[in-house]
């Protein structure tokens, strides 16, 4: 393949990708209500923040991200590689005076909108392509700067009147990536690749300032995070490792970031490495009609909250940010089916292949028979008993009494599960959810609050391919 054509390819394949890693980088931009005077809007992006070095030794951000994961590159693979941030773009808000100058004010009112202070969010992009022959030894050192300057925007009123203007400056930033990858022994030819972004500017706060987080930003690499394709090859999957690869995986270390695998599902080729944690092969869904920045939140909640606004607050939320002006606008025309998509959506379906005897119901992946009652039908539980239903699990049956260790895996746990990783539990029930799966509740051997536990029905669950039965099942 020519360096043209996998540039072009490689191009598209980031395209689709950027669906999600825009979601990274303006994730939390503007929080609903979308206006600057908000109180959560004061206190400005949360994810992928890599400051100033001069700075970060005085508080608990960062000035770089570690990236590692694994990959099989063919003969002659080229690694493209597209770093992303937000470079904050500090706005005042300025009032034409009569005598043709201008002054700065705290806000600026017009008719439609209200304009005020704000720091908006410029997306910065480093591409750095290199052959994976390269990247071996010392690997491929890139730096990258992007200069400090200054714009205004004239503000005109309806009749097309001069009455401010916009001031908008950017602060100079600077940083490096480094690439470099190593073989790993074994039967495979796999190598590990290590990322790393720095934050390598020059700035410290001003004498007597101390630590300043609000004029530390506009020096620093904002929602960081890195997009990386191979031109022929795979990368393997961090979270979902093959067996042969988990002792590998585990020993990469990822700082402050974390790599899983992107685009297409069903292809390894491309890897998003993201301060936020995300599953393999992250996508959004196609219900959602626009960014609305804010996903710790519910679209259809914020689209009815944000409809629901005061023309007031709209104003001003309109004059805050010009996406946050396009969420306002999506809310107020948005039709009706659109904002019913938006009640749910269900991905996915069990299928029957043939009708099942009366009674009978059909059995789950754990050989449990599931009955034909809805959910909802008091009559539906009837076919279960937490105390004496059993599930298979690697070939072994395990109910009430038996014995397992924890194996809590990585896509569907907190942290808390992570550290029963290894701990022996006891069974206490087999139970089952409206959506026909199937849950151990168990209580942690040792645990001086079990008898507590068991006497309230406060139990820990694990779902089967979560626990190891252990020989001495009772």
């Amino acid at each position: 393949m020519t360096v043209t054509a996998f540039a072009s390819e490689t191009e598209e394949r980031f395209a689709l990708a950027r669906q999600v890693a825009d979601a990274v980088l303006f994730e939390g931009y503007v929080l609903y209500p979308y206006r600057a005077s908000a109180a959560k809007n004061r206190l400005r992006w949360q994810f992928g923040v890599l400051v100033p070095p001069g700075w970060g030794a005085e508080c608990e951000e960062h000035d770089f991200q570690h990236t590692e994961c694994l990959m099989e590159p063919k003969a002659g693979a080229i690694l493209s590689v597209e770093v992303r941030f937000l470079h904050a773009r500090r706005r005042t808000v300025q009032r034409a005076l009569p005598d043709g100058g201008f002054e700065t004010v705290p806000e600026l009112r017009l008719d439609d909108r209200v304009l005020v202070p704000w720091d908006e969010g410029g997306e910065e992009r480093v591409e750095v392509v290199a052959s994976v022959d390269e990247l071996l030894g010392d690997g491929v050192t890139h730096h990258f700067r992007r200069p400090a300057r200054e714009d205004t925007e004239p503000v005109l009123d309806a009749a097309g009147r001069t009455v401010g203007r916009l001031v908008r400056r950017c602060e100079e930033i600077s940083g490096t990536l480094r690439l470099s990858a190593g073989e790993l022994d074994g039967p495979y030819r796999t190598m590990r690749l290590t990322a790393v972004v720095e934050n390598t500017s020059d700035w410290t706060p001003p004498e007597g300032r101390g630590a300043d987080r609000d004029a530390a930003l506009p020096h620093s690499l904002v929602a960081t995070h890195l997009l990386m394709a191979l031109s022929a090859g795979s990368f393997l999957s961090m979270t979902d490792p093959p067996e042969w690869a988990k002792g590998a995986v585990a020993a990469c270390r990822n700082l402050h970031t974390w790599p899983v695998l992107a685009g297409e599902p069903g292809r390894a080729d491309l890897v998003l490495s993201s301060p936020i944690i995300l599953e393999d092969h992250p996508a959004i869904a196609p219900e959602s009609p626009g960014a609305l920045y804010d996903a710790t939140e519910i679209d259809e909640i914020l689209a009815l909250r944000t409809a629901a606004l005061t023309d007031e607050e709209k104003r001003e939320a309109r004059g805050t940010d010009e996406r946050a002006a396009a969420v306002i606008e999506l809310a107020d025309s948005m039709p009706a089916e659109v904002l019913e998509r938006l009640h749910g959506a269900v991905r996915s379906l069990r299928e029957a292949t043939g009708p099942a005897a009366p009674g009978d119901g059909f059995p789950d992946e754990h050989g449990v028979p599931r009955p034909d009652t809805p959910w909802w039908d008091p009559a539906s539980e009837a076919g279960f008993d937490p105390a004496r239903d059993r599930v298979v699990v690697a070939g072994r049956s395990v109910g009430q009494g038996s014995r397992v260790e924890l194996r809590p895996g990585l896509r569907r746990t907190d942290a808390q599960d992570i550290f029963l990783r290894g701990r022996t539990a006891k069974v206490e029930a087999v139970l089952h959810d409206v959506d026909g799966g199937v849950h151990l509740a168990v209580t942690v051997e040792g645990d001086p609050g079990a008898d507590i536990r068991r006497e309230q029905g406060r139990f820990l669950y694990f779902q089967p391919d979560e626990v190891t039965p252990l020989e001495d099942d009772v």
